[in-house]
């Protein structure tokens, strides 16, 4: 957990590699699975309780939401800050490429789904063993979209990061809920797809 916090912080020293905390996550998530001889059932990546984690009808909402919120973000910007759009075209650029949508939307999947296993399935499910579920979730939060810093205007940037700590905090309300990467990794992949399409028709 201290390496993903240091790795995603190096950002702010001008190193950009943030990403590597996923990697760390990932693998620290099955590290610590081995050792605590956990079964995937009791690790959040368990894909057969995916229909147990859907059956109440309310977490369909919050799966939903982060994608509501793309469109809130997207739609502020047009009107406010026009700038974001470029901004976020670039810190997106290397996914962006709609002739080949087929590669795109399995890219995007993996993403959303490393991204879960490393902050919701390990860091957030760890760090709620020692501090309660809300602090968990603004401090993963935190991390996560610091994380996700690049160079630009101060606004433009604290706007972004606004909206990917919220996203997150929903993320990890729907993995609280579920106790299922795979349902958080779902509303992830659909949120971060539309964010793609509409700047890819935006500019």
């Amino acid at each position: 957990m201290i390496a993903m916090t240091v790795v995603s912080f190096a950002n702010f020293l001008g190193f950009s590699i943030a990403g590597i905390s996923i990697i760390i996550g990932i693998a620290f998530f099955f590290v610590n699975r081995n050792l605590e001889k956990n079964v995937f059932a009791h690790t959040g990546l368990n894909a057969k309780a995916i229909g147990t984690g859907l059956k109440d009808k309310k977490i369909y909402f919050w799966i939903a939401l982060p994608l509501i919120l793309n469109v809130v973000c997207i739609v502020s910007a047009k009107l406010i800050l026009p700038e974001y759009i470029e901004h976020l075209y670039g810190r997106t650029e290397f996914v962006v490429s709609l002739d080949k949508i087929i590669f795109l939307v399995f890219q995007l999947a993996i993403l959303a789904f490393g991204e879960e296993i490393a902050w919701r399935a390990f860091f957030q499910q760890q760090l709620s063993k020692a501090i309660p579920i809300i602090p968990t979730l603004i401090v993963t939060s935190i991390i996560f979209a610091f994380g996700h810093i690049v160079e630009g205007n101060f606004v433009v940037i604290a706007y972004d990061i606004f909206f990917i700590f919220i996203n997150s905090v929903l993320y990890g309300v729907i993995f609280y809920k579920t106790s299922n990467a795979w349902i958080s990794a779902f509303s992830h992949f659909i949120a971060n797809l539309f964010i793609i399409i509409v700047i890819s028709f935006l500019l």
